[in-house]
């Protein structure tokens, strides 16, 4: 007998990031972190900047978002975020210069600074580097 699974997508304006069937999923709930195994109760939830974990034979990936909404039904969650990038998509170069000019802005206190701007720019930052394995 066939293991259940839940089929996981995750679609921004732009693309589908991944469309697979998937063994766990985390996501980052604005409450929490959320975990789903097949089976699930429906749920719709919104979702913070961070990182969606999931399993898949054994092997744990991941996926940079920043923010959206997450709906599980029938053992398929779909997830419509603002952006989302895959661990092996991300450019951590660029990741990496983004979180020090976020922190340079945030550090200086200047008074034509957005403040909170800065803070969700280097949110966005830290999560693409925590899902590149770069904490």
């Amino acid at each position: 007998m066939a293991e259940k699974a839940l089929q996981l997508e995750v679609v921004t304006p732009e693309r589908v990031v991944f469309k697979e069937k998937v063994d766990f999923v985390v996501a980052p709930g604005t409450e929490g972190s959320l975990g789903f195994l097949p089976g699930h109760v429906p749920l719709i939830t919104s979702l913070e900047i961070g990182v969606v974990k999931y399993t898949k034979n054994g092997q744990q990936r991941k996926i940079a978002i920043s923010g959206g909404f997450l709906e599980i039904k029938n053992d398929k969650i779909v997830i419509l975020a603002n952006t989302a990038e895959r661990d092996d998509e991300i450019d951590v170069e660029r990741a990496k210069a983004a979180k020090a000019r976020a922190e340079q802005r945030l550090a200086s206190r200047a008074p034509d600074i957005d403040l909170v701007r800065a803070e969700l720019a280097l949110k966005r930052a830290l999560a693409r580097l925590q899902a590149a394995g770069h904490e």
